[in-house]
Order: structure tokens, then sequence, then C-alpha cells
């Protein structure tokens, strides 16, 4: 277990290895406290982080196109969006110790930030399958997709590309349509989801942030300018563009400039 590991990466590590969600949540929580109160040291060694990362039985994974339509009925409601979101938080606890274990000889503040980052992740999990089991569900009882853990695997050689396309692109993507979502959870008076969205959206403003913050650091460390690689990155990834609306206040907040927006929207 994670707790006999007095090693912050080695420790996220065997974090990011545990296949059940539960155990995975209560370790992350652990660490996240002893690396708070100082009982946790750092060190710069190269570790040997496997592509996938640890995952339950369930939910079962298929490809995005073959994920059946989200839409309320009379038998699930509003369960398979909540399951879907509880997914991507799943997700997340994995992809921020997946970007503390993997990603050596980076400034103190930024395994901080991301160890931060897993916890709170971690919360967000937490009260989503709290909701879950309120609908009578639980994580797993839907097939979900992986997506996001694809884009990991294609930016596990180079922070900066990390940095440029999971948080600024790939969680962002959760600023955009966040707001959407609540809208819908509030038509169905499903209020409690609203609550938790709300709780969400605000922290992942700081997360996508952070990846702002080290996207920019590490490009100023290379001597490249942060647009002409942001969109270089996109080209590369994405075909050059993504699909709006954007929030475009949310983004702003964290950290994306006017010419980042323009570039997303095409204008640029």
């Amino acid at each position: 277990m994670c707790e006999t590991i007095n090693e912050l990466r080695k420790a996220a590590l065997g974090c990011l290895l545990l296949r059940d969600p539960l155990t995975k949540v209560e370790q992350t929580q652990l660490l996240y406290q002893r690396w708070v109160d100082g009982e946790v040291t750092l060190s710069d060694e190269v570790l040997e982080v496997p592509a996938l990362p640890g995952q339950p039985d369930k939910p079962e994974l298929v490809a995005p196109r073959d994920l059946p339509r989200r839409r309320n009925s009379a038998e699930t409601g509003v369960a398979t969006l909540i399951h879907a979101i509880n997914h991507i938080e799943f997700n997340a606890i994995n992809l921020a110790w997946d970007a503390v274990a993997r990603f050596e000889g980076l400034p103190r503040q930024y395994y901080d930030d991301w160890a931060r980052v897993a916890y709170e992740e971690s919360q967000h999990f937490t009260l989503l399958r709290e909701h879950l089991l309120s609908l009578g569900y639980d994580y797993g009882s839907f097939s979900a997709h992986n997506g996001m853990w694809e884009m990991a695997q294609k930016t596990h050689h180079d922070p900066l590309i990390r940095m440029a396309l999971v948080p600024r692109v790939l969680e962002a993507r959760g600023l955009d349509v966040t707001p959407k979502m609540m809208e819908k959870l509030r038509g169905t008076g499903d209020l409690r989801a609203v609550e938790i969205l709300e709780l969400i959206l605000r922290e992942e403003i700081g997360h996508v942030t952070i990846g702002t913050h080290w996207f920019n650091y590490l490009c100023e460390q290379r001597g490249v300018d942060s647009l002409s690689t942001f969109k270089d990155l996109l080209n590369n990834y994405f075909d050059g563009e993504l699909r709006g609306p954007f929030h475009t206040q949310a983004r702003k907040q964290a950290g994306f400039t006017d010419a980042e927006m323009a570039l997303l929207e095409g204008r640029g």
C-alpha cells in the first residue's frame, strides 16, 4: 500500500497502480495528507511507469463511438450522465498521479500542485459516487470510454506536451460542457447533482490553471513561444481545431490568453 512508501513519486506510482477505486481514493487522500504533513520525501529517480494505470473490472471500457447515447429514461434517469462524470474523475486521479510519477526533475511546486489535484479529484469521485448510490447505481454500473487515458499514452514522453494537451485540452473541455450539464440536471430537479458540479467546476478551473502554469514554465525553460507551440501541438494531435462552444470566461480564469482563445475559435 502507498502508506508504506515514504517517497512521493514512488507512492504516487503505487496509487496509480491500485485497481480498486475505493482503495485508490483512500490511499490518494492518505498520501496527500502525509505529503502536506512533511512525512514524505521527493526524489528525481527515473521510475518505470507502465502505459496503463490500475483499473477495476467494471466499468467495461469501450470505444467512445460504442457508448450508448445518454438519454434520460424512466429506468436510469440521469444516472448514466452522473456515471460518465464519475468515470472522468476516476481517470483524473490517475492522470494526476501519473504526472507526478512519470516526470522527474521538475520544481517541487509541480509535484505539490499535482498531488493536490489528485486529492481534489478523489473528493470529486467520492461525491459523485455517493450521489450515484443514492440513485440506485454504483461506479461500474454502466460502460465507459478510455479517451482521456489514450491521450495520456500519447504524451508520456514529454511533460510540456502532457501539460498542453491533457489539462489544457481534455480537462479544459470540462469547463466548456459543465454549465450545460448543470442546466440539464437543474431541469430534471436533481439539485444535488448541480451542487456537486458547481464545486467541481470551480476546482477544475484551478486544475487547468495549474496545467497552464507548467506549460508556460516549460515553454519558457526551453526558449519556445507558448502560442506557436500550442498551435503546433493542436495541429499535430487534434488536426488543428477543437469544436466549441468554449466557456471563454472559465478558460480565461484558467490562464488562456485572448490569442489562445482566438486560436481555439478559429480566428487566430
